[in-house]
């Protein structure tokens, strides 16, 4: 239910700040990318809260925090001054990407995994 809850917020706050797709673009997603990561996560939030299809939701949201969690760490390379606001959750968590955002999100790996029984 926790990760359901998360993703689903997370895409909405992203949905409600226009901003968000530059963000995404300054991590190195493509456009077509940045667009469809927000409805991605409400959709698999929705799967989670709903219990569909399981595990397969949690595979999913699995593959989508270790894919922003790479992302993350790439950019943590770069000097504090010159990282991309993490936007995570739209502005509500609009400050650079730094160790605090790869814990929270080692964090939600775990939890797929416990979802998908691994």
């Amino acid at each position: 239910l926790i990760l359901g809850i998360v993703f689903l917020l997370s895409g909405a706050l992203k949905l409600r700040d226009p901003a968000w797709i530059a963000a995404a673009r300054e991590f190195g997603a493509p456009r077509f990318v940045a667009i469809t990561i927000a409805p991605v996560e409400i959709f698999l939030g929705a799967m989670l809260l709903a219990g569909t299809a399981s595990p397969w939701p949690s595979i999913a949201s699995e593959i989508i925090l270790a894919v922003f969690t790479v992302a993350m760490l790439r950019v943590m390379r770069r000097p504090v001054n010159q990282r991309p606001s993490c936007a995570c959750f739209g502005r509500w968590t609009a400050r650079p990407v730094g160790s605090s955002s790869v814990i929270r999100n080692l964090v939600l790996l775990a939890l797929a995994a416990v979802s998908t029984g691994g």
